[in-house]
């Protein structure tokens, strides 16, 4: 039986900043989520500075994916070469490489290129291919370019806070009310509406409506990477006007004092909204603190109530 075919695609773009300011950027996976809008959650799986192996958790044309890839990092060079480990079907094999090549200006050239080759040569599964490549370099490189031309405001434009409590009962129970969010609407006041598929184990789609303090109700969808039974990964793909991106993590963590369960979000805002959800006078600043304290409630009375789920359940189980 013959290989199927690889196929080779090249996208790029300027950026206005200098490669120390794009690099770091690709170098580091972990920050991904927060700046490419695909990128639902990203680790290391071992490795250093130098050669790692990583997982994704992607969207394309819709779906969710995760693989691993295997990656070299030339610092010098100011290139990142990668390959996947194993590919989600219908792709047979995936690679490519990051360059970053100083312009005269001052500015950087960065070059995403791309190999791949499709399962059996499929023509649909080659389309779908050439689709999600397509789709998400652009967005990727448009992302980076975005980022890196106003990295001060892009600081500016973040926040990252938690909220916990502390549970005298079992992992297991907690993890299973924050798991099972379809049964949200019967469980949490705030949360009207919430359809859930698990197409691939652990890995789940959510789309929400949500009761804000004043009344009024917002929907957003989210996907969930679920880790048993200690931690739930998040990233909103559909967000409310105010933010433009909004990552977090339930994380359940046993110390001397009881179970810790944690809330993170990491929000970017989206500056452009501000005025109009907030009034002609709203800055940024008071922006970042709605959003906190809408989450804050919501994510506290989610913990509350995961709570007192857990600690019936345990006190049930010791009479």
């Amino acid at each position: 039986m013959s290989k199927p075919t690889v196929h080779t695609i090249t996208h790029t773009i300027d950026i206005a900043a200098s490669p120390e300011v794009v690099f770091p950027i690709i170098a580091d996976v972990t920050r991904w989520p927060e700046v490419f809008g695909p990128t639902v959650y990203a680790e290391r799986l071992e490795g250093d500075d130098t050669s790692e192996l990583i997982q994704l958790w992607a969207t394309a044309n819709g779906t969710v994916r995760t693989w691993t890839s295997r990656r070299r990092i030339d610092r010098a060079a100011q290139k990142i070469e990668f390959a996947q480990q194993r590919s989600p079907a219908p792709l047979a094999s995936m690679g490519g490489s990051w360059s970053f090549q100083p312009l005269d200006d001052g500015g950087t050239r960065a070059v995403l290129d791309h190999y791949y080759s499709v399962i059996d040569d499929d023509p649909q599964g080659l389309e779908w291919v050439r689709k999600a490549v397509d789709t998400n370099s652009n967005a990727e490189l448009a992302a980076l370019k975005a980022v890196t031309e106003i990295a001060d405001r892009y600081c500016s434009l973040t926040t990252s806070f938690s909220d916990s409590v502390t549970i005298n009962g079992k992992v297991d129970d907690v993890y299973e009310f924050l798991y099972r969010a379809d049964l949200w609407p019967q469980r949490l006041p705030h949360v009207s509406r919430l359809e859930l598929t698990e197409e691939i184990p652990n890995i789940q789609v959510m789309e929400m409506d949500t009761r804000t303090a004043d009344g009024s109700v917002h929907t957003t969808k989210s996907v969930r990477v679920c880790f048993p039974t200690n931690r739930i990964v998040y990233k909103q793909i559909v967000v409310p006007k105010l933010m433009a991106i909004h990552t977090g993590v339930w994380t359940l963590t046993t110390t001397d004092d009881g179970l810790t369960a944690t809330s993170t979000h990491t929000v970017r805002i989206n500056p452009d909204n501000v005025t109009a959800v907030l009034g002609a006078d709203a800055t940024v600043e008071q922006a970042k603190d709605f959003v906190r304290n809408a989450l804050s409630r919501n994510s506290l009375a989610t913990l509350g109530l995961a709570k007192e789920y857990a600690e019936t359940k345990y006190a049930e189980a010791q009479r």
